[in-house]
């Protein structure tokens, strides 16, 4: 199966996801400002230190799906800007799993070409979720142009994140 056909699977199951398993969080889960690093295409020889930032809001359509937009870099100066939707899943309390998609642009500086200016990351994370919500996980992702360039190797990313509730600063 091809990086173009992966992407589609994921969509496929996320969609299905999306309008199968209802998430059981709190209807009041905040907006989070999300700090990621990793390393940045893990399956190849020219691997790099991938770091993220983004915004993940609370706001929710079809009653689970929430936008979010961000940006990465790596250590090679390759930057992506993304943005795209995610489903918050719950088992119990402190659990979450969270698949996402997005869309962006993205510049290969002195890393891996991609193939294509648009790309689309796929990515699923799990972690735990403390007292005060902010969140501790671990993600794993992949980015790919789905075809639209004549060559389409793709990156895979394994990632941590550490998720700061926006409401820790208000007051």
């Amino acid at each position: 199966m091809g990086p173009g056909a992966k992407t589609l699977w994921f969509v496929a199951v996320f969609a299905l996801t999306t309008a199968v398993v209802a998430p059981s969080a709190d209807a009041d889960d905040p907006s989070f400002l999300s700090f990621g690093a990793g390393y940045y295409d893990f399956e190849d020889d020219d691997g790099a230190l991938d770091l993220r930032a983004e915004f993940r809001s609370s706001y929710k359509f079809l009653g689970v799906v929430k936008p979010w937009i961000g940006v990465q870099v790596t250590s090679d100066i390759a930057s992506f800007g993304v943005a795209g939707i995610l489903v918050d899943l719950f088992f119990g309390r402190r659990v979450i799993v969270t698949p996402s998609f997005g869309v962006g642009l993205y510049s290969d500086g002195d890393g891996k070409d991609l193939g294509n200016t648009v790309q689309f990351r796929s990515q699923i994370e799990g972690g735990y979720r403390f007292d005060d919500r902010s969140r501790l996980t671990l993600a794993l992702s992949h980015i790919s142009n789905a075809g639209l360039g004549d060559d389409n190797p793709g990156a895979n990313i394994l990632s941590v994140y550490y998720h700061i509730p926006l409401t820790r600063f208000q007051d």
